[in-house]
């Protein structure tokens, strides 16, 4: 497939900090995403959780198969935009590897502690420090030695940083915009777990279709056309139907609102998408209220429901006992996070232990300290 001039060309990439021969047959970009399905880190995805347990089914997503399906939207977007496909897929892949058990819930709270220390987390700024240093798979370098964009996109797929704040991320341009590659990641991550959260919510019979069909024109109006055309259809399938017209409907105002900016604004290389005042990937503003719409409803009627607050916030407090038992408890970690307190400061390694943790570790681990259930826990994206 033909790239766009604005899209990002793998032989123009910006390289490797450990400078490696290219490859027979697979491109930079290829090889980024080949190595981030091999990671460790990638495969615990697997074992974090989305927003829904197993308690409830054993068919809810979870934090890798949300991955995948952000990966599948991305393409799309991407070969829709005359996009490189490839570094979007790798981005797409990348995106959440740096998420501590327990969603977002756990991220405020290591965030918390951290800043107790005078530090801070970011799920963002973990996953650079995964592929950089945790990772070790090979003997030439530390980490996956990912190119440049790839890492750039990991750190500024979803907000800028502030120079002066953030001096350990100098090297990736903070004062210019990422490319369209890693832009489109943030509106399409929104898009997989906004629909894929209906879908688990209905699954768990959490979900009030009359509240939803109510409060979320978008869908109310998908819905009251699948039953114009299927009127005998079970609901089930009339609630799939409607989600799936949902999900076109953001995919695709999200592929015309992005290419009509870049013909507006009239950029022809990468280098002019990076040097616009502002990020241009997109929602339109209607569909940005229709969003809205739906996102508000979702923390409203599910995110914020006993069931699923009550685990979380349970988990959530393990998580921080768990820090303290390791941050006043030497030799407690397995030896060679010990290791690392020789180097780092002993509460950003007890940190990073626990934020590579999965949901079902981490809980076996307080239990193993606390004596607590190892209660399963159930988490906002």
């Amino acid at each position: 497939m033909t790239l766009a001039a604005w899209a990002v060309h793998a032989n123009q990439s910006r390289g490797r900090r450990h400078p490696e021969p290219l490859h027979r047959y697979r491109s930079e970009y290829a090889r980024d995403r080949d190595r981030i399905v091999h990671a460790r880190a990638f495969r615990r995805l697997e074992a974090k959780t989305q927003v829904f347990t197993t308690r409830f089914s054993d068919h809810f997503r979870n934090r890798l198969t949300h991955t995948i399906e952000v990966s599948q939207i991305a393409r799309t977007v991407a070969s829709a935009l005359g996009l490189n496909a490839e570094l979007v897929e790798a981005l797409a892949l990348v995106h959440d590897i740096g998420h501590p058990p327990f969603g977002h819930a756990g991220e405020r709270k290591l965030d918390e502690l951290m800043r107790q220390h005078g530090g801070s987390f970011n799920h963002n700024r973990h996953a650079l420090r995964i592929v950089e240093q945790f990772e070790q798979r090979y003997p030439d370098f530390p980490g996956l030695n990912l190119t440049f964009e790839v890492r750039e996109g990991i750190v500024k797929h979803s907000r800028e940083y502030a120079a002066k704040e953030f001096p350990q991320l100098a090297e990736y341009l903070l004062d210019l915009r990422p490319p369209l590659e890693a832009q489109l990641i943030d509106s399409v991550d929104e898009i997989a777990y906004n629909t894929a959260d209906l879908d688990d919510a209905r699954e768990a019979e959490l979900l009030d279709l009359n509240a939803l069909r109510e409060d979320v024109p978008i869908f109310g109006e998908a819905y009251e056309k699948v039953e114009g055309i299927y009127p005998s259809t079970r609901e089930k399938l009339k609630f799939n139907e409607a989600l799936k017209y949902v999900l076109d409907q953001l995919v695709t105002d999200l592929i015309e609102t992005t290419g009509r900016r870049v013909r507006d604004a009239g950029v022809s290389t990468v280098e002019d998408v990076r040097r616009l005042p502002k990020r241009i990937a997109g929602f339109s503003e209607p569909l940005s209220v229709r969003n809205a719409e739906l996102k508000r409803f979702l923390f409203a009627n599910i995110y914020d429901r006993p069931e699923i607050t009550e685990d979380r916030d349970r988990s959530v407090r393990c998580l921080e006992e768990l820090f303290g038992y390791y941050l006043d408890s030497p030799g407690s970690m397995p030896e060679s996070h010990e290791e690392f307190t020789q180097v780092d400061p002993r509460h950003v390694v007890v940190c990073d232990y626990i934020a590579g943790m999965t949901d079902q570790f981490l809980l076996r681990q307080h239990r193993h300290h606390f004596g607590s259930p190892a209660d399963t826990a159930s988490v906002p994206a």
